[in-house]
């Protein structure tokens, strides 16, 4: 998805979720600094060599847990998005990609990097302080933001790490991306927050974030080169 594509999805965001682009712009600026700073950061095409034909894209809905219990997911490129990196570490799987504004648990975060994960973080007006402290704990970063693009940290599209993680997939050459964990219902899974000891009813800036995720995922779903499949508690 191109910025101009983006846009009139962020302004939309922006207007209902009472967010401010100017933070998210300072934000993104922070994040270029602290990458630079750091020096340990990869550019899109150093990631693009991760990323298979196919690609699991892990979210942290109730029906994960029964998912990395049943499957095989040793065909394609693992994604994971944010909390869902416990779950995976959990279930004894190594993420190839953890897509992170950094509200996960950041023990875990860090496990999965040590052991080779790379890192998709993501800067946004709302985690200027995480940014700061735990960016450069990491290593291997690629830099994302939700405003206009800077030269090190992109825009891909998407909104939240899921369906971000699904955009990124398919920006990355992906051809088939297989959503895992993606529920959009009433009750949010446990990993979805650090302070969440079981799974909890949604609440209500969780439902519009759910909202605006099966919207960009449809528009991916029908735009998008890659085929889209949702991983269902059933199967």
């Amino acid at each position: 998805m191109e910025w101009k594509e983006w846009e009139p999805f962020y302004m939309r965001i922006v207007r209902e979720m009472g967010y401010s682009a100017e933070e998210d712009r300072g934000a993104a600026e922070l994040l270029r600094a602290l990458l630079l700073e750091g020096d340990d950061y990869i550019l899109r095409d150093e990631l693009a060599a991760v990323v298979g034909r196919k690609a699991y894209v892990f979210g942290c809905g109730p029906s994960l847990e029964k998912a990395l219990a049943e499957h095989d997911f040793s065909d394609g490129t693992l994604i994971a998005a944010d909390g869902a990196t416990s779950a995976l570490l959990d279930a004894g799987l190594l993420p190839d990609i953890v897509v992170t504004d950094l509200d996960g648990r950041i023990p875990d975060l860090k496990l999965a990097n040590d052991r080779g994960a790379f890192m998709v973080i993501h800067a946004h007006g709302d985690n200027v302080e995480k940014m700061a402290v735990y960016v450069p704990m990491f290593s291997r970063i690629l830099g994302t933001c939700q405003t206009e693009p800077l030269d090190i940290v992109y825009n891909f599209g998407g909104f939240t790490d899921g369906d971000r993680a699904a955009f990124l997939a398919e920006e990355l050459g992906a051809r088939e991306i297989v959503l895992v964990g993606f529920d959009f219902g009433e009750i949010v899974g446990r990993w979805s927050k650090p302070g969440l000891r079981a799974h909890s009813p949604v609440w209500e800036s969780k439902r519009k974030k759910f909202e605006f995720a099966r919207e960009l995922l449809e528009w991916l779903e029908k735009n998008g080169r890659a085929r889209l499949k949702y991983l269902t508690p059933d199967e």
